[in-house]
């Protein structure tokens, strides 16, 4: 269906989606890499590595529990309501649960706010992607929709600059005034989807998942995508921490950290850019397998060969985010891939949302992982072997239905 919104309205949704999810992906990060000083500051003491590690799991999974509950919930509500007035709403909340940290004094209440903010993000990431996809000319729409999705790994770069940039760790949330200041520009100046106008008022007979042949697809690409979630955040939200582990007593590890957010995101963008000629030239499976052998070798290396930091950390850092890249470019493109047209909005959503319940469960476990195993890098090479597990599930898949011409 062709868009009837002008061509100048329909730049300008684009605009304001592409910087509202690119801010998705540094207020996604952000916390990760102030973690090491913002935790000792809000409980008045310095914290060893155990108790760092256990204070930090309860951030990082709210925060995936509201991502979680925000991806599930608002697609439903702009089905009711309507796009734009939900994408204003995800938006705002983002930027409120972000602002509102500069003046946090208790870390309950950054709890909370965290929470606030994930709901925020898992709306954005859905909501930016429905509307574009239904008010872009049909030509150019998948160029389109991947360009978006680039701005999530731009996100990551930019809270790396960020940590650069501001090494008082309350200051750096200030950035939470930009998503509430584009919510107020997208309610009041974006057009409503013409699609969804067309939609209300009409009865749809949606086949419910569990009416057809596609539970095996369903169960493997929640299994799959959880298991690379939980592999993909639990060492994303703890690497910076690791690195500030391996600095020298007295080191701010301010520079360090940053370069190594800054290397997440751009191995992101890099990665996600490659996932889909190496789809076309090897297929899902291969792309997947090689993937998932290549993300679970480089954790190895990373956090068994380094005890103090170095220029290594830096190269080893690029290539493992290289790697996750690629992953979830290719999950992207192969998740929905495994449904016929009816019911794939419907099921990628479980299998991208229920996937992130898995994720934030276990970062519960990294503060115990800490103490059991005497180490923070010993447990993110337990975070690691979720890698491995998604290989061996896809490497038993077979007959899977997929269909390559949606691609």
């Amino acid at each position: 269906m062709k868009s009837t919104i002008h061509t100048t309205k329909v730049k300008l949704a684009f605009t304001l989606c592409m910087l509202s999810y690119l801010l998705g992906g540094c207020i996604s990060t952000m916390m990760s890499s102030y973690l090491p000083v913002a935790l000792p500051d809000l409980l008045n003491r310095l914290l060893d590595e155990q108790k760092l590690s256990e204070y930090g799991a309860y951030i990082n999974a709210i925060f995936l529990y509201g991502w979680m509950c925000g991806g599930l919930s608002m697609g439903f509500a702009s089905d009711k309501i309507g796009r734009i007035p939900s994408l204003s709403v995800v938006t705002a909340l983002c930027g409120l649960g972000t602002v509102f940290i500069v003046f946090v004094k208790d870390w309950y209440l950054l709890l909370a706010l965290r929470f606030i903010s994930g709901v925020g993000v898992g709306g954005i990431l859905l909501l930016t992607t429905v509307y574009i996809s239904e008010i872009w000319p049909e030509k150019n729409r998948p160029v389109i929709l991947g360009i978006l999705a680039v701005s999530f790994p731009l996100g990551i770069v930019l809270s790396g600059g960020i940590t650069l940039l501001f090494p008082y760790w309350h200051q750096a949330f200030w950035i939470g005034l930009i998503p509430i200041g584009i919510a107020i520009l997208m309610f009041v100046f974006l057009p409503e989807s013409p699609e969804w106008q067309k939609s209300q008022g009409k009865t749809k007979n949606i086949t419910p998942i569990e009416s057809i042949d596609y539970q095996k697809n369903l169960w493997t690409g929640i299994l799959i995508f959880g298991a690379v979630l939980i592999g993909l955040w639990g060492i994303f939200s703890w690497l910076p921490t690791w690195v500030q582990g391996l600095l020298s007593n007295g080191q701010k590890g301010q520079q360090e950290r940053g370069i190594v957010m800054m290397l997440l995101g751009i191995g992101g963008i890099v990665g996600g850019i490659l996932s889909g000629f190496l789809i076309k030239s090897f297929g899902f499976k291969k792309t997947l397998l090689g993937t998932f052998l290549g993300c679970s070798s480089v954790c190895m290396l990373l956090f068994l060969t380094n005890q103090t930091f170095s220029g290594m950390v830096y190269i080893e850092t690029a290539l493992l985010s290289l790697f996750f890249g690629i992953s979830q470019g290719a999950l992207s493109s192969f998740i929905p891939a495994l449904f016929p047209a009816q019911v794939r909005g419907f099921a990628t959503g479980l299998c991208f949302n229920i996937g992130r319940f898995f994720t934030a469960t276990a970062v519960f476990f990294v503060g115990s992982l800490v103490a059991i195993l005497g180490g923070l890098g010993q447990s993110l090479m337990i975070f690691s072997l979720a890698f491995v597990i998604a290989f061996i599930m896809l490497l038993r898949t077979k007959n899977l239905v997929s269909d390559s011409k949606i691609l």
